[in-house]
Formats: C-alpha cells, structure tokens, sequence
C-alpha cells in the first residue's frame, strides 16, 4: 500500500451484498487510487443461501461471484498495489482462498493470499447448545484480517466477521491500533458501516433522491464509497472523482441508521457509541466523520443461525371489479376445503380430472398466509389493472408433497367453479426450499476460535479480547424544547423526514431522521412509539423500542417479530422490511405549516 501512517488509508468497497453490480469491483479499481477495495457479500439471507449450496456441494459454500469478478480484476489490483479484503469467503474461506491461488497461477499474477477462519461452529453446535441448524457462524472481528495484512497478503479472505471489519481491519493494520485503541477503532468501525452497503452511501435507496437530481447529480450509474481513514479513527467519506451519484450529510446519515439500533452499536472489538458522530460537509462528495467515542466491546459474540423448516409454494389470483370481498371470501373457502380433501359438492365432477389416488391423504398444508395485493381496485377505474387486486396465498410444510405442484393444482382446477373472472398469475409450481431465516444465540469470545491463516500457510489464533463490557443502554439525553403549538397542515411525513429500513432476523429497524434543529424539535416529541403504531398499524400489538439519535437527528425504531421467520421464511410481501421506512413516510401526519414551504 502506498501510504504512511500519517496519511488517511483509502479504503473502497466494491460489494454491498450478493449480487451487487458486478461491474463495481473493476470501475473501484479503474476509476481513481485506492490502498484497500473492500467486498461486503454476507447478508443474513445469503448464509442461508449459501448453506443450501454446500448441502448440494461441500466444495461451495462460498461467493462464487467474487472468484469471477477477480478473474477480472485481480490483475489490475495488483498491478494497482490495492490489496482486497472480502467476506466472500461465506462458509468455505479455505475452500475459496484455494481456488484463488489456484486463479493466479492460471493468470500469471503474484499475488499473497490468506483467509481468516475459526466462525462457523456448526460441528459444535450441539457442544454450544445451539439446536440443529443449518448453519451456525460467529460474527468475528477485524485482527484476523490485519494479522493477514501484516504478514504481506494482497488478498484476504473470510467466512462471517462484521460488515464494518472489513475495513477496520486494514486501518488497524495500517496504523498499528492496539486492542484499546477503543476510540480510532470505533471512528473506523463507522466508516465501516457507513459503506459496508455499497451505493447507499452515495444516493443509492435514498429518501430524497429527487433532491439531488434536481442538484444536478446523476442517479443513473451511482459511484460506490470510499473512506479515508486517518490515524485517530476519523474519515472523510467520499467517491471517485466524475462517478455518479452523491455523497452528502443526508446520503451518509441514511446509511448511518441503517439497521441499528441504540447509541450503542456493538461489534467483537469494539463498541462504537453512535450518538458521538459528527458529520460535516467538507466540500463536494465530502463529508466528514468524527467525534467517535469507543468502548471495550461485549464478552459475548453473536452467532447467526439459519435453520430449515420445510418447503413453501405459492398462488396468486386475480380479482377483478364488484364484489371484491365476497370473491375473496368465496375462493378462500374453495381452496381451503380443496386442501383439507372437503371439496363443496359442486367439486365432485372435478375430482376426477385430474384424478386423485384412492386412499391418498388429503394434502393440507400446517401454515397458510392470505394477503391481498394492490389495494382495494376500483371497479369504474378506465383501466382494468386499476380494478384488479390479488389474492396471494402461501403454504409451508415439511412435506414437499403439500406444498408442490397439487397446492397450485388446487387453485388452478377451481378455475370454471369459482368467483366470475377467475384467473391467476402463473401456472401451478413446484415446491421450493424454506428457510426460517435467521435467528442469534449469543456465546462467550472464548469459545469461538479466530484463526488468520497467512499466505505461507501459517496459522496465527487471534486471541479474545481482555477487557470487555456488559451492554446498557445509554440513557436518553433530555429533548430538545418542543415545537409550540402553530398552524398545521395534513401532509406525508416524507415531506420533511427521511427514513431507511431493513431486516434484523424476525426485527425491523426502521431509522428516522430531518435536517434541521427545528424540525428535530417536532420529530423528537411527536415519533412516538404510541405514534408509530398509529401510522403503522401492522405493528400495533408487537414490541417497539424506540431510541434517539439527536446527533444525527435521528430516531431508530425497533419493531420485534414482524418479520416473522426472517427474510428466508417470512409470510409478508416486504420480508425484510426495506419498503417499510417509505410506507412510513407516505403516511400523512399534522406537520408545522412552517416546515413545508
């Protein structure tokens, strides 16, 4: 790398998740100078994705599309003096690392390739007490990846470690961060999260996009991020010069309270106190990231744990103009009698084609979910997909026989018996692999091997950490004054507030922030949890922590359970509740009328 230790580290990513732009890797490196380019290719979903491919083939298991993008790339990386560190690894790091020195054989490239090891415990999980998943991975830290990095590797690779420890561990490297280095750790640690997803640091799912195209920024082909890192933590978070997209306060504190949860945001090596942070606009696509305060991390890691339940098939009908309701009704009833083997009489002739074995059991799916889509249809709208809504049926069982092609079949064959304009949107399917998403257990440090195996093939054991700190909450800091009471007006409180949202296992983290101190004043005393139930009413009977971020201006909601099974098994059409945050701001609300000129 061609820095020092008293200039800022430059370090991109490439990588916000598994099937991100896979032009990204190759644009970071062509594009403009960079010591370290970062891929983030682990999300909750993929472990499971990932352990369904290793059930399949024990030589996968990792991110195959990272070893494409560096048969690419990897020699213009080294030919840069970029080193790349990824989590691609998945649950096969070794596996991966092998195949990586085996393509810069077959390329020609002199390159140093380690991994980092020791997170997935799924051999162990009965030792642990943690059931029988599917798989069971650590969440490490960042000192396996910068043993890895002192010992001379150009690539490190590895299995599960936090999002932000991608690039905590090159700055730890770089600037050689001792284990209570708590401050620059958790400076880097935001840096970290702020582009662990890619473009959405630089105006990619942002709230107010329409902003900045009115400013003049180019959405169509956002760059990705970059963070110059220097020596106490702090960093400028920007792009390469002539990409598009943005890097502004807003598009940074987006991705700020993006799936956190209090003040205290927790890691392996450190906790980063979140309502330190100050952000400055420190030119254009410049904004700087200071102020943070760290604190020893938690004895505890977590552990992510995918689990199979079954198999899962779905239906959708159409609904068209009168009687919406009682079509609904009536083909719930059909299908559910067709299912439970009690077809209404009327059925009889029907049986026979196609015919059912005698003796057979009726096929009736344990779980169904029922939703309609698209609203409630118009019946004089002058278009007919402005009179359609549709009925979404789904159905899981252990039994793939359930749940297969006679799930569909019960539906499709009511097709001439049922409600008037009877169709649906696709043909009867097999059925498919059920995951119930994501859930954690937490587990001492010390349980948990953390192993950097060098490019000579030495294993280096990352020992836990010595100091560490039971979690409590930070108490809430007195509000602001309020608003005083004025002219109001009806309006969406995405007029005013941004939001961004998304999935913690079976939770939804929904973040809520304003630009201004007056605004905040509102904000702070009226997003209330009574507030949010009211404006979201599927969230009404479930648990909601709500915590204040007033550095950001911010407020961060957790809502428990509603994505059920998480994002692999989840019945609701947003499984990980990414839409939630804009449902939120479409909803309309008493607003100060001085808020909206």
């Amino acid at each position: 790398m061609s820095v020092t230790p008293t200039t800022p580290l430059r370090v991109g990513n490439a990588s916000g998740f598994y099937g991100d732009r896979f032009s990204a890797m190759r644009e970071m490196l062509q594009d403009g100078p960079l010591d370290v380019l970062t891929g983030d290719y682990l999300a909750e979903l993929t472990m499971l994705i990932l352990g369904r491919d290793r059930l399949k083939d024990p030589e996968r298991g990792y991110a195959r599309t990272f070893l494409r993008q560096m048969e690419d790339c990897l020699g213009l990386a080294a030919d840069r003096g970029v080193a790349v560190v990824a989590n691609a690894g998945g649950l096969n790091p070794a596996g991966l690392a092998d195949r990586l020195r085996d393509l810069a054989a077959r390329l020609g490239v002199d390159v140093r390739v380690a991994h980092v090891e020791g997170d997935d415990l799924l051999s162990r999980a009965a030792e642990l007490d943690l059931g029988r998943p599917l798989t069971a991975n650590a969440y490490l830290g960042a000192w396996g990846i910068a043993e890895a990095l002192r010992a001379g590797a150009d690539v490190v690779v590895t299995g599960r470690v936090t999002d932000a420890a991608l690039a905590v561990g090159p700055a730890a490297a770089h600037f050689g961060w001792a284990r209570d280095d708590y401050d620059a750790l958790g400076g880097a640690v935001v840096a970290g999260h702020i582009i662990e997803c890619g473009a959405q640091a630089t105006g990619g799912n942002y709230a107010f996009f329409t902003e900045l195209a009115a400013a003049g920024h180019d959405l169509t082909h956002p760059g990705f991020p970059i963070a110059e890192i220097h020596h106490d933590g702090s960093a400028v978070i920007t792009k390469h010069d002539g990409t598009g997209g943005a890097v502004t306060v807003g598009t940074v504190t987006a991705q700020l309270v993006y799936e956190v949860a209090g003040a205290r945001y927790l890691g392996p090596d450190v906790t980063a106190r979140l309502d330190t942070v100050r952000l400055t606009q420190d030119g254009p696509d410049r904004v700087g990231v200071s102020g943070v305060r760290g604190e020893a991390p938690p004895p505890d890691l977590k552990i992510g744990l995918n689990s199979m339940s079954g198999f899962r098939n779905d239906m959708t009908l159409v609904l068209t103009g009168l009687d919406i309701d009682a079509k609904a009704d009536l083909a719930e009833r059909q299908v559910r009698a067709a299912l439970s083997g009690r077809e209404p009489a009327f059925l009889e002739f029907r049986r026979s084609y196609p015919p059912r074995l005698s003796g057979s059991p009726a096929l009736d799916p344990s779980t169904h979910a029922w939703r309609r889509l698209g609203g409630s249809g118009d019946p004089d709208s002058p278009a007919q997909e402005g009179a359609t809504v549709h009925l979404h049926i789904e159905a899981a069982d252990p039994d793939p026989r359930k749940v297969g092609r006679s799930f569909g079949a019960a539906a499709v064959e009511l097709a001439l018996a049922s409600f008037p304009g009877f169709h649906a949107t696709a043909p009867p399917g097999d059925a498919r692999p059920d995951g119930v998403g994501f859930s954690a257990a937490y587990r001492p440090a010390s349980a948990v091997p953390h192993t950097a195996v060098l490019p000579d093939g030495t294993r280096v054991d990352v020992p836990p950490p010595e100091d560490t700190a039971v979690l409590t909450p930070v108490p809430e800091p007195p509000p602001p004054d309020p608003w005083p009471p004025g002219p109001t007006r009806r309006a969406p409180l995405g007029r005013i507030a941004g939001a961004r949202s998304g999935d913690k296992g079976s939770d939804a983290n929904l973040g809520v922030w304003v630009r201004g101190e007056d605004e905040w004043r509102w904000l702070v005393h009226t997003l209330t949890v009574d507030e949010l139930k009211r404006l979201l009413p599927e969230t009404a009977r479930l648990p909601v922590t709500r915590h204040v971020l007033p550095g950001l201006r911010a407020v961060n909601f957790v809502i428990e359970r509603l994505l059920g099974g998480g994002a692999g098994s989840g019945t609701r059409s947003d499984p990980q509740a990414k839409g939630l945050g804009e449902w939120l701001r479409g909803r309309s609300m008493d607003i100060p009328e001085a808020f909206l000129s």
